[in-house]
C-alpha cells in the first residue's frame, strides 16, 4: 500500500475455500468515485460473489475492474488538452490541417512542449497508479526467471575464448576473454571454455556498468577486437539518439589509447592492427562517409574514402569472414553496391566491386581466390549466388540459380564450406555446401544438406564462427524454445548445444504449444500465423484472451522467437500470436514488394484478415483480443485502429510511424530520403493521396476506438516524439468513447526505449499491465 492511503475493509467469501473470509482492501477514493461492475458479456465464465467481484470456479485469484480514479485529487483525472494551433499545408490542391504541428521541436528543449510531454507522462502514472501493485508483482516475475549472473557462449577467436558475463543485480554486461589452453588442437563441436581454479583467469576487458554510472542511458553499438588481440575499438551511444563516440582501449590494461572518433555511427571495423574504418553522418543523419584513421593521428586529419552525394542512398560496413577485406555498401531501398577494402593494401583505398545499377542488390563475402555475391534483381527476385575470382571481378559464375520458391538471405563462408540461410514457406532453412580446394575452379554447387530443426516454427540466425573450422555456430529459438546456440560439424553432422538461456521459476516447454495457421486476406493470399499458448490454461472456444503482434515493413522477417517475459501472459492464460503480413520479407522477396508502395495496405488488411481468422476459428474474441506493434509496426497498428477499431479491445502502439505524409514531405528528418523508395514519395500526386488514405495522423476521425497505449522517445531519430504526440492530442480530440487512452514518452531515451536489461522488463510489466486492466484481469489487493 502507498503511503498516506485510506482504505476499507470487505470481507470476501470465496468458493472453494471451505467457508474462510478474506479482506479485500480498496482505496477509500475507488470507493468514493465509484467502481463499474463487470458487464456480463466480460464476466462470462467468472462466478459471481457480489455485484463487483468474480473469482474463477477453478483459482483462488480474484479479478476485478480497476478503477482509473485511484487519487483524491479529482482535478487530475482529466487527460491533457493540447492545445490547437492551425498549421496549414497544401499539396497538389489538397488542404491538411495538422493543429498539434507546434509539438514539434528537434532541439527537445521547448518548456512548452516538454511540459506536455511530462503532464502526459503523470496523466498515465495516475491512470495506471491503482494498478501499480500488479505491475510490480509482473516485473517481480520477468526478474525471477532471469538467471541474472550468467555468460553467453565464448566464441574461440585466435589464442581467447571472448564472451559477455552479467552480474546479479546489474543491467549491463561485461566483455570478457579467457586464454585458450590448447590453442594448437584442432576446434571441435566439443571444446568448452574451461573455468573454474585451475583454468585460465578471466580478463575483464569492459565493465558496461561502470561506464553507465554517469548515464541515464548507456548503449555500446560495436565492441570490435584488433587482429592482434592487443587492442579493443568500442562504440558508445550515452543519449540513445544513436550518435556514437569510438573509444580504443589496451585490452590487458584497460586504458585508452589516443583520442576517441566523435559524432560517428556503430559502423566500425580493424584495418590491419593499427588503423580503423569507420563511418560518420550527414545532417540528418544519413551514414554518408566512410574514413580511414591511424592509432595516434587526430581525427580531423583521418582520410575519407568515400563520400555518398546521393541522399537517397546511405552506407555500411562489414568484415570479410576471412578478415582479409572490408566491404562497404552504399544501398537505397532497392539498390545495393559494394566496395572492397584489401586490408595487405591500405594504400589502394577502396576499389568498386559490385557497379552502381538501378534495381541490383548485391552483398559479397570471401574465401581463398573468389569473391561470391549474392545478388537479386528485378529477374532475380529471390537472389542468386555468383562468384568471381579477385582479380576479374567481372568473370562471375553461378553457384545458385534464382529460385522462386527459395529465397537466399545471407551467405556465410568457411575455408572448406559454404553456408546460405534461405527462407521457403515462411520458414528459415540453413543449407551447407562443401567447397573445392582453395586455387580449384569453382562451378555450380553440389551436395547441399540442411540442418534439421525440431519446432513447427522457429527462428534461426547466424552467429560468429570460425572461418578456419567446419564448425557452423547459429542461434536458435522458437516461441517455446529458450534461445539456443548450437555448433554444427559440417563434416560429420554431430551437432553439440552450447548455450540455452536459462529461464528459472518452474518454467517446461512441455506445457507450451506452438503451431501455425494460415489466414486467407481478402485478395484470396493464404497470410502465415505463428501462435503459442499453454495447453492446460487454453480452452480454445473463443473465451481465451490474446495477444496479436505485428510488423510488416522493410522486408524484415519477424521469425517465431523466444521472449521469457511474455511467459507472464501464456501463464495468465494468454495465446499470443505473430502475423506475418505483406511487407515483410518472410515469405520471399514479392511477400515485401506486395506490402510497399502502393500496394502498402495489404499489411493493414493482411493484419485484419489474420484478426478476424483468429476470431472464427475461436482462439479469442473482439472483447478479448489485443494488439501490438512497434515502430513501423506501431504504423500498422494506428491504421488498423483508425480502419476496425471494432475489432480489438486494446492496441498497444511502440514508437509509431503516424505522421506519414508530413514526415515523408520532409527530407530534413532523418531516413526521409532514403525511404521513399520504402514508402513512396508523396511530391508525386499518385503516392500523396494513397499515403494520405492510410496515414494514422490523417485518418483519426469521430468514432469509438479501443483502449490504446502509445510510447515514444524524447531521442529518437528514428520517429520523432513529436508524431506519436500529435497522433494521441488528436485521438483525444476526435474519438467519441470512454476508453483509456494513454501516452508514455521516456524523457532519456531513443527509439529502443531505455537500455537497462532490468529497465526493458520495466516497459514490458508496465505494457502487459495495461492489456490486463483492460481486459478486467487485473487482481484486488488480497489479505487473509
Amino acid at each position: 500500500m502507498g503511503h498516506g492511503e485510506l482504505y476499507i475493509c470487505v470481507p470476501v467469501k470465496i468458493k472453494g475455500w471451505k467457508g474462510r473470509k478474506m479482506v479485500s482492501l480498496f482505496p477509500l477514493a475507488q470507493i468514493k468515485l465509484g467502481l463499474r461492475p463487470i458487464s456480463s458479456a466480460s464476466a462470462s465464465g467468472f462466478t459471481r460473489l457480489s455485484q463487483r467481484f468474480y473469482t474463477t470456479t477453478t483459482s483462488t485469484t480474484c479479478y476485478s475492474q480497476t478503477s482509473a480514479m485511484a487519487a483524491t485529487d479529482t482535478k487530475n483525472l482529466q487527460p491533457p488538452v493540447a492545445k490547437k494551433v492551425k498549421h496549414e499545408m497544401e499539396m497538389f490542391g489538397d488542404v491538411r490541417v495538422d493543429n498539434y504541428y507546434w509539438l514539434r521541436d528537434d532541439s527537445r528543449s521547448n518548456p512548452e512542449i516538454l511540459s506536455h510531454l511530462q503532464q502526459e507522462n503523470a496523466y498515465t502514472d495516475f491512470i495506471m497508479s491503482g494498478t501499480k501493485h500488479l505491475e510490480d508483482r509482473i516485473y517481480a516475475e520477468l526478474r525471477s526467471r532471469i538467471k541474472e549472473d550468467d555468460i553467453s557462449a565464448p566464441v574461440r577467436k585466435g589464442p581467447y575464448y571472448y564472451y559477455e558475463r552479467t552480474l546479479e543485480g546489474k543491467e549491463y554486461v561485461q566483455h570478457c576473454r579467457r586464454l585458450v589452453e590448447n590453442n594448437g588442437d584442432v576446434p571441435s563441436v566439443h571444446d568448452s571454455m574451461p573455468t573454474g581454479p585451475e583454468a585460465p583467469p578471466e580478463h575483464v576487458i569492459l565493465d558496461e556498468n561502470v561506464k553507465a554510472k554517469e548515464h541515464a542511458y548507456y548503449s555500446i553499438g560495436a565492441f570490435k577486437v584488433s587482429p592482434n588481440h592487443k587492442l579493443v575499438a568500442y562504440a558508445e551511444d550515452t543519449k540513445g539518439d544513436e550518435i556514437y563516440t569510438i573509444y580504443v582501449m589496451d585490452a590487458e590494461t584497460c586504458t585508452l589509447v589516443g583520442d576517441p572518433l566523435v559524432g560517428v555511427t556503430s559502423y566500425l571495423e580493424w584495418a590491419g592492427d593499427e588503423a580503423l574504418l569507420y563511418i560518420t553522418m550527414d545532417a540528418i543523419l544519413r551514414p554518408d562517409k566512410v574514413w580511414f584513421h591511424k592509432l595516434g593521428t587526430n581525427q580531423s586529419t583521418d582520410s575519407c574514402l568515400y563520400d555518398e552525394k546521393d541522399d537517397m542512398f546511405s552506407l555500411d560496413l562489414e568484415a570479410s569472414e576471412s578478415k582479409k577485406y572490408l566491404f562497404v555498401g552504399s544501398e537505397s531501398k532497392t539498390t545495393r553496391s559494394i566496395f572492397y577494402f584489401d586490408i595487405s593494401k591500405p594504400e589502394n583505398n577502396l576499389t568498386i566491386l559490385t557497379p552502381r545499377t538501378e534495381g541490383i542488390d548485391t552483398s559479397v563475402s570471401h574465401r581463398g581466390n573468389h569473391f561470391f555475391i549474392k545478388r537479386r534483381s528485378d529477374a532475380a527476385f529471390n537472389s542468386e549466388l555468383l562468384a568471381c575470382p579477385l582479380d576479374n571481378v567481372n568473370a562471375t559464375t553461378i553457384l545458385l540459380p534464382h529460385r522462386e520458391t527459395i529465397k537466399i538471405q545471407d551467405v556465410r563462408t568457411f575455408s572448406d564450406h559454404l553456408v546460405v540461410y534461405e527462407r521457403e514457406k515462411g520458414l528459415p532453412r540453413v543449407t551447407f555446401y562443401p567447397l573445392p580446394p582453395i586455387g580449384e575452379p569453382l562451378q555450380s554447387l553440389q551436395g547441399g544438406q540442411s540442418v534439421e530443426f525440431i519446432d513447427p516454427v522457429y527462428s534461426v540466425e547466424p552467429a560468429e564462427s570460425q572461418y578456419s573450422s567446419s564448425i557452423l555456430r547459429f542461434d536458435y529459438s522458437s516461441l517455446r524454445t529458450p534461445p539456443s546456440t548450437y555448433d554444427y560439424d559440417m563434416n560429420t553432422g554431430v551437432s553439440v548445444l552450447k548455450k540455452i538461456e536459462t529461464v528459472l521459476g518452474g518454467f517446461d516447454i512441455s506445457n507450451y504449444v506452438t503451431k501455425r495457421e494460415w489466414a486467407v486476406a481478402q485478395d484470396g493470399t493464404h497470410v502465415p500465423i505463428s501462435i503459442v499458448y499453454r495447453k492446460d490454461l487454453v480452452k480454445l472456444d473463443g473465451s481465451d484472451p490474446m495477444l496479436l503482434y505485428g510488423y510488416g515493413s522493410y522486408e524484415i522477417c519477424v521469425d517465431p522467437s523466444f521472449k521469457a517475459s511474455r511467459l507472464s501472459l501464456l501463464d495468465r492464460g494468454f495465446i499470443y500470436a505473430i502475423a506475418h503480413i505483406r511487407g515483410g520479407g518472410e515469405m520471399g522477396r514479392k511477400w515485401y514488394e506486395n506490402g510497399k508502395y502502393l500496394h502498402k495496405k495489404n499489411t493493414f488488411t493482411d493484419f485484419i484478415d489474420c484478426a478476424e481468422y483468429l476470431i472464427q476459428k475461436k482462439y479469442c474474441t473482439k472483447e478479448k483480443l489485443c494488439i501490438n506493434g512497434r515502430s513501423a509496426g506501431g504504423l500498422l497498428i494506428g491504421a488498423v485502429v483508425n480502419m476496425r477499431p471494432d475489432l480489438f479491445k486494446a492496441a498497444v502502439a511502440g514508437v509509431p510511424f503516424v505522421d506519414v505524409v508530413t514526415t515523408m514531405l520532409d527530407p530534413t528528418i532523418p531516413l526521409t530520403t532514403a525511404e521513399w523508395e520504402e514508402w513512396g514519395d508523396p511530391r508525386k500526386e499518385e503516392f500523396y493521396f494513397y499515403m494520405k488514405s492510410y496515414s494514422p495522423v490523417d485518418n483519426v476521425k469521430a468514432q469509438d476506438y479501443p483502449a490504446i497505449l502509445v510510447t515514444a522517445g524524447l531521442n529518437d531519430p528514428r520517429v520523432l516524439y513529436s508524431e506519436p504526440a500529435k497522433f494521441v492530442a488528436k485521438l483525444r480530440e476526435m474519438k467519441t468513447d470512454e476508453n483509456v487512452l494513454l501516452f508514455k514518452c521516456e524523457m532519456g531515451a531513443g527509439h529502443f526505449s531505455k537500455s537497462g536489461r532490468f529497465e526493458k522488463l520495466q516497459e514490458d510489466a508496465f505494457t502487459y499491465t495495461f492489456i490486463l486492466k483492460i481486459l478486467n484481469m487485473v487482481p484486488i489487493k488480497v489479505v487473509v
